[in-house]
This record gives structure tokens, sequence and C-alpha cells, in this order.
């Protein structure tokens, strides 16, 4: 890593206040460099690890409605030299699952004016008992569904992440090649600029010995600044290319810019293969079962039905126990009598449950409407997955004929050309001839970038995070 931070180093130069990508020995930034650069330095990159956090935080907080708690309550009235009241009722509570509440307390309560429920002893009453629901909050309660839903979110922020990866890395991907493809287009026609001016100088000098007609010159021209007009335009579409690639180059919280006299390199199949993690692309069941958009909605649904499971159980009535065992001393274990106890219970039920049965309702067509979404984005994954095999298929079998295609053109030029030099051509046949060599050049270079962005489409439907 050190070594590949020390090559890009050597891209960078500042003009005026915007950072510029550059290098002073070599002018090529591969696709390795550029993919590296931006997982390494990417904004997004760093807002996933965000995620991750949200998750872990969410799940800590769940954790917290099991802390033990201790509460204090203590209220006093004096008045023209009379103790009204004075109040002191402490607890110690312990959360735990299933509706169970492990409590500790202690009480003393004195005063001329005190309710009489609250009268003790001077010293104080110390207590120890358990709370429990056996009706609503029994078998799950807001402390469990919260805790659960946490555990599943955390597990979704993981998914989330994945996915804002690999879209990250697709779209630079595409920018990359659009990049490469701008930069081969102008090469292209730069290449094909030379043939057009030199025949166009021996034109003028055919014309102006009297061999050929003047208007031969005329069309010469024509051609080299057509040839002029597409170099310029393919030039332009290159500099917006690399802008547009500029837009996932990062330092430090800084946007970088690739200069004009940076080029890109072909990345071979192989190559884009390997960096993109795609093997054992056939196994389409495989590659669906670990999808991270289908986890992430898989986590969402395990969610959705524990919030179904809370609603159910508030259909329940609220029947809640409570029983604690009261001593004057604590020191002595043989002082606590059974029969020394402050206990209750406490039972409560609506008559019609309209809420509650329709906060089921809610729950079950939520959780339908996300297994039914979860359906048919497994469904659309698979055909996604499927046709980006098929795509790369296809294009590699376009990309064999085409360049025998244009091998057939060149050999059709290189013929017409030496017939133009016997006398037996036109200058016509050679550029309409010439034309069909830079169009299937064109394509040519069109479909092997193609072929790229479909491996970069195959990894984006995967939805592998690199």
């Amino acid at each position: 890593m050190m070594r590949f931070v020390q090559h890009l180093l050597l891209l960078i130069f500042l003009a005026s206040s915007l950072p510029v990508l550059t290098q002073s020995q070599s002018n090529v930034l591969s696709y390795e460099e550029y993919i590296g650069y931006l997982k390494e330095h990417h904004p997004i990159m760093k807002q996933a690890n965000l995620r991750l956090t949200e998750g872990e935080a969410t799940l800590l907080k769940a954790r917290g409605g099991f802390d033990p708690k201790i509460e204090v309550d203590y209220d006093r009235k004096e008045f023209k030299g009379t103790e009204y009241w004075d109040i002191l009722n402490t607890t110690f509570k312990i959360p735990t699952w299933y509706g169970l509440e492990f409590r500790a307390g202690f009480e003393q309560n004195t005063g001329n004016f005190l309710n009489r429920q609250l009268s003790g002893t001077e010293d104080g009453l110390y207590s120890a008992g358990v709370s429990l629901d056996l009706g609503k909050g029994f078998v799950i309660n807001e402390r469990m569904a919260n805790l659960k839903k946490a555990k599943f979110f955390r597990e979704q922020t993981k998914a989330d992440r994945d996915v804002l990866l690999n879209n990250l890395i697709f779209e630079a991907t595409k920018a990359y090649l659009d990049w490469m493809e701008a930069y081969n287009e102008e090469r292209i026609y730069d290449s094909f600029l030379n043939n057009a001016l030199q025949r166009f100088e021996g034109v003028k000098v055919r014309v102006n010995a009297g061999d050929i007609a003047a208007i031969d010159s005329t069309e010469a021209r024509i051609t080299y600044r057509n040839r002029l007009l597409n170099l310029e335009a393919a030039r332009l579409k290159r500099l917006q290319k690399a802008l547009k690639a500029s837009t996932f180059l990062w330092l430090e919280d800084v946007p970088l810019e690739i200069q004009e006299n940076v080029i890109p390199e072909m990345p071979s199949m192989e190559l884009l293969e390997t960096s993109l993690n795609l093997i054992n692309t056939e196994d389409i069941d495989a590659l669906i079962a670990s999808h991270p958009k289908l986890r992430s909605m898989d986590e969402k649904i395990k969610g959705l039905e524990v919030d179904r499971s809370l609603k159910r159980n508030k259909l329940l009535p609220t029947l809640r126990l409570e029983y604690n065992f009261l001593t004057e001393e604590t020191d002595n274990l043989n002082t606590i009598n059974t029969g020394e106890y402050k206990g209750g219970l406490t039972f409560r039920l609506p008559l019609f449950l309209r809420k509650e049965r329709g906060d089921v309702r809610l729950a079950n067509v939520k959780l339908n409407g996300a297994n039914l979404d979860r359906m048919n984005t497994s469904l659309v994954l698979q055909n996604k997955i499927v046709a980006a095999n098929q795509e790369v298929s296809s294009l590699e079998r376009q990309r064999t004929l085409i360049t025998d295609i244009v091998t057939d053109y060149r050999t059709l030029v290189s013929a017409e050309e030496r017939k133009f030099e016997l006398g037996e051509s036109s200058l016509f046949l050679i550029n309409s001839r010439e034309q069909k060599l830079i169009e299937a050049s064109l394509k040519e270079n069109n479909l092997q970038i193609k072929s790229l962005k479909a491996l970069a489409k195959l990894y984006n439907a995967i939805g592998i995070s690199i």
C-alpha cells in the first residue's frame, strides 16, 4: 500500500487552488491504481463505514433497555415546626428476558400527616422480590423487540454497506472505461488525420503539376478538415470523460482533477475479472443467496416479523404479578418471613382491542409487502445476472468478428492506395474505403469497452464488494 501511495503521489501537484492528477515520469493511470485510489480516499467509502457504526450504536442503545436501574424518590414537607411527612423510597431494578424483573428496595417514611399505607418502622423497611408479566410482555416486550431488531439492523447495515460500495466501484469503473473509450477514439481520429494531410499535400503537388484536376485538391482539403473537426470533437469528449472520472478521485477530503496529459491504460478482460473478483459467476443460486441487497431485505423482514410478534402480543391482557419480602434487618436472613410481604396483581384489558387489532393488520401488510418486494427483487437480480453473463459472451464473439473486419478494411485501403498510385483509382474511392475503416475501428473500440463494461455490469448485478 505504501508503494501504491508513493506512486500516486507522483500524480499530484497544485494548480491554483485545485489539486490536479499528473505524473512526472509516466503519464499513465492504470485501472488498478484508479480503483485503489478510490477505495483509499473516496468520501463514500468512509460514509459506508459510518453505516456500520450506526448499526453498532443502535444495538448498544437497545441493550440499554436491560441495564440495571437505581431509582430514588424523596419527598418532605415541614411547615411551622411541624413535619408533615418525610418519604424516602429507593429501588434497584434488574430487567431480564421474558418480562421478569428483579427488585430490591428500601423505604423509610415518617411524619405527622403520613398516609397510613406508607407507614412503616422508623428504621425503614428493606424489600426484595420480583415482578412478572404473565400476559402482555411475557413472550415478547418492547425491550426484547428493540434488542432483536437492533441485531437485525446491524446485519442490515453490513449488507447496505456492501451495496453502497458495489455501486460506487461500478460507477467509477464505468467512468474510467468511458474515459478510455474517448481516449482511444481521439487516437483513431488522430492517426487517420495524418493520412488525410499527406494525401492533401500530395494532391496539391499533382494538381500543380497538372496530373489531376484541381477539384481533387478541394476534395482532399474537405476530407482533411473533416478529420480535424472529428479530432477536435473527440478531444473535447476525452476532456469531459476525464473530468467525470476525476469525480471519483480524492485526497484527504479534497477532490482531484486528472490533468490533460494523463492517459488511461486499457485493462485486459482477465485483469478486470481479477480486480472485480468475478469468480464462479455461473452458479446463479449461490450468487442470489449471498447477494447483499437480498441479505439486507432479509434482515428487514426479520425486523418486521419481530414487530408483528410484538403487536400480536399486545392483544393479550396486562397481567402483572409482584411479590416482595419485607424485613427490618438485612444482616440476618432468618428475619425473612414469607408472611411479611408486599405484593399485588394488575389486570388490564381494553374491551374492543381495536387499536391493537389495527396494529396487527398494519404489521401484516408491511410484512407481506416486504416479502413480495423481496421475491420481485430476487427475480430481477437473477435476470440481471443471466443477462450480464449473456452480454459478456456475446460481446466477446462480436469483438472477434470486428477484429477480422478491421483487418479486412485495412487490406482494402492499402490495395486502393496502391491502385491510386498507379492511376487506377481515385481519391474518392480511397476516402470512402478509409471512412469505412475509421467506422470499423471506432466500432472495434466501442465493442472492446462494451465488453469491459459488461464485466462491470456483471459485478454490479452480483453485488460483490471488493
